[in-house]
């Protein structure tokens, strides 16, 4: 199934708050398994559409279980009007032009400090960033982040485009599964 040919998908789902930390500011949703299934990619997936009728663009996560899940910021949900608990109306499509990720700022040094990489870096794709980018964030302590970014530049510098052994789709790797609800 190409991008082009999916049309928009519409669903509803609980906005639910997560079981940690219990700070957050964030929200987030299940996507029902009949929209999931209609996406691209169960890996994942670009998307734009509205949030309760309020336009938004956001990139789902996959659930680890071939499903999706999308983490909802405060401002969407307030623009909204909605609460935790709530059964929210979505209306998405997957997007045609891959948004450009945001790349934190210690990333962006590093890249600065190594032009080889850099310039292999600017000549991927942005879902290739994201990757890298996810790939490197995902790490829960300080010293994982700092080794990967070094082998990020090792083998950007080397000419490869993609982390190695990254599971796009959550099935193996639990750093893109759904987080727990509060009441589960």
């Amino acid at each position: 199934m190409t991008e082009a040919s999916v049309s928009k998908i519409g669903f509803r789902a609980e906005l639910l708050r997560p079981a940690t930390p219990e700070s957050v500011a964030w929200t987030f949703l299940r996507l029902p398994k009949e929209a999931s299934e209609r996406l691209p990619s169960r890996g994942m997936t670009s998307v734009e559409g509205t949030f309760n009728g309020v336009p938004f663009a956001a990139t789902l996560d996959p659930d680890g279980q071939g499903g999706h899940w999308l983490k909802v910021q405060r401002d969407l949900r307030e623009a909204a009007g909605a609460q935790v608990g709530d059964i929210v109306t979505l209306e998405v499509a997957p997007v045609t032009v891959e948004p450009e990720p945001k790349v934190p700022e210690d990333v962006q040094t590093a890249l600065a400090a190594n032009p080889k990489a850099h310039a292999v870096w600017l000549d991927t794709t942005p879902l290739a960033r994201r990757d890298w980018i996810h790939w490197i964030t995902s790490g829960k302590k300080a010293e994982t982040r700092t080794k990967r970014i070094e082998v990020t530049l090792s083998k950007l510098s080397a000419g490869k485009r993609r982390p190695c052994c990254f599971d796009r789709s959550g099935m193996y790797s639990n750093s893109l599964s759904c987080p727990l609800a509060a009441d589960e």
